[in-house]
């Protein structure tokens, strides 16, 4: 079978783009990596014109609301918590998963918000995160060589070779179930949800074998405290317990998506990406004269840049400023993603490159990504204690260096599935087929994100507590 083509299908540039110096298409003659050509450009026309038709999924004020609150972390005076599952699927828009991720999200910006006595920015990869990047175009199954599944958004996990084929109807579903997970997050963010940040709906006894369990036993009982106080005087008026900003996230792959509901908006200067509130570059597709910093160079909202070996700094360094020209605090996310061994090589370097350049980025870490590998069974799967080492030790690289590490990037759950090795409860490579579900990365449960969130804090305190 040959190689996928490099360059991106031709979209018809509407009429009223073409004196722009920038716009929504303008990637589309660039070479481009991690999406597979559609076979069939008239249909992928028709899904774009009509996704293009369609009304945006969030506002420009709410990206502008989150760009100003990032300002904030890479000031640091808050902390971004960033979290989802890796990879969406569209059989998964459930009302249960999308409760349960919500509630472990929450729960952890608690845990966060108590332990460092700062306001937590929550991004969730949710809402869009649809397709994945893949280190092969192909694979091989029971003999048929055929395309690697690369998400909902882009094509089937059946394997078959019609199934796999990239389908432009993808694009439209993608919207619809972006748009009914975010319905029911604001239905919940907005009223009702407030009976789930009660501490007592919290487990407590998968702590009992962490060396910490009393100190988050007294976290919560704490917790639960303040909530039931605050309650207690103001019934009535005290609204803050029953919002819940949850902003969205997705990784800009899949452009033809990104592109359709990239738009100008009434009063404002430039194009807004509302498919998403944030987006990000992933490490697979970084080329510098590439389609995908082509896109992301010309959008108003704040873009996370995965960064982890192998990389160049000079291009990275590149990246940066084409992406952000400007210096526009609270703009770019760094989500640094080295694996624990290599923190210590990579790092430094890198921080003294961006504070001599003057680039006023948030910096947050990736732990999930560099360390991952396979079981005997060939599970992909990924261990805690190397998770909690690459965080540990990029929060000492940090410190070193004097800048702050803001945040955390995780690929989670609030599901009780088995896909992470370790935590507090103990889970071996024999357990992991009780629940593996993830069709791509491991991704930690809800026990252990929340023992992470309260180990995080803890390495926070470490660097910045006396701050």
């Amino acid at each position: 079978m040959s190689t996928p083509s490099k360059t991106a299908n031709p979209i018809q540039i509407p009429e009223m783009f073409e004196s722009e110096g920038w716009h929504p298409l303008s990637w589309n003659k660039k070479e481009i990596s991690q999406l597979p050509p559609y076979p069939d450009t008239e249909e992928l026309q028709k899904a774009y014109n009509e996704l293009r038709s369609l009304p945006p999924l969030i506002t420009s004020w709410e990206v502008e609301a989150l760009k100003e609150k990032l300002a904030n972390v890479s000031e640091g005076k808050a902390f971004l918590l960033q979290g989802g599952d890796c990879a969406e699927t569209f059989d998964a828009c459930k009302a249960p998963k999308i409760v349960n991720m919500l509630k472990v999200m929450l729960q952890m910006s608690f845990i966060l918000v108590h332990e460092m006595g700062r306001p937590v920015v929550r991004i969730g990869r949710i809402a869009g995160q649809y397709a994945k990047p893949r280190s092969r175009d192909f694979e091989t199954v029971n003999g048929e060589e055929m395309l690697n599944y690369r998400g909902d958004l882009i094509n089937s996990i059946e394997a078959t070779r019609e199934a796999r084929t990239p389908d432009p109807q993808r694009l439209l579903t993608a919207y619809e179930k972006a748009a009914l997970t975010l319905n029911f997050l604001r239905a919940l963010s907005d009223e009702g949800f407030a009976d789930l940040q009660h501490p007592e709906q919290w487990e407590l006894d998968f702590m009992k074998n962490n060396e910490y369990y009393k100190e988050y036993e007294a976290m919560v009982n704490s917790i639960h405290k303040a909530i039931n106080f605050m309650e207690t005087i103001t019934p009535n008026s005290f609204s803050t317990l029953h919002k819940v900003d949850l902003y969205t996230s997705h990784e800009a792959l899949n452009l033809y998506y990104d592109a359709a509901q990239t738009q100008r908006v009434p009063r404002k200067t430039g194009w807004f990406n509302l498919s998403g509130h944030m987006v990000w570059l992933g490490n697979r597709t970084k080329q510098l004269d590439g389609a995908h910093i082509e896109y992301l160079s010309g959008i108003r909202n704040p873009i996370g840049i995965k960064v982890g070996p192998p990389f160049d700094l000079e291009e990275t360094l590149q990246v940066i400023e084409k992406l952000n020209p400007g210096r526009e605090a609270g703009k770019i996310v760094i989500i640094t993603r080295m694996g624990a061994d290599y923190v210590d090589k990579h790092l430094p370097t890198f921080i003294r490159a961006l504070k001599q350049e003057g680039h006023p980025v948030v910096w947050s870490c990736d732990p999930m990504h560099g360390n991952t590998f396979s079981t005997e069974k060939n599970l992909k799967t990924r261990s805690f204690n190397n998770i909690l080492e690459e965080i540990r030790t990029t929060f000492a690289v940090h410190r070193s260096e004097g800048s702050y590490l803001g945040g955390v990037h995780l690929e989670l759950t609030g599901d009780n599935v088995t896909e992470c090795v370790g935590g507090a409860n103990g889970l071996n490579e024999t357990g992991l087929d009780i629940n593996y579900e993830t069709y791509c990365d491991p991704r930690l449960n809800y026990e252990q994100s929340l023992e992470m969130a309260f180990l995080v804090a803890k390495e926070w305190n470490k660097s910045y507590g006396q701050a």
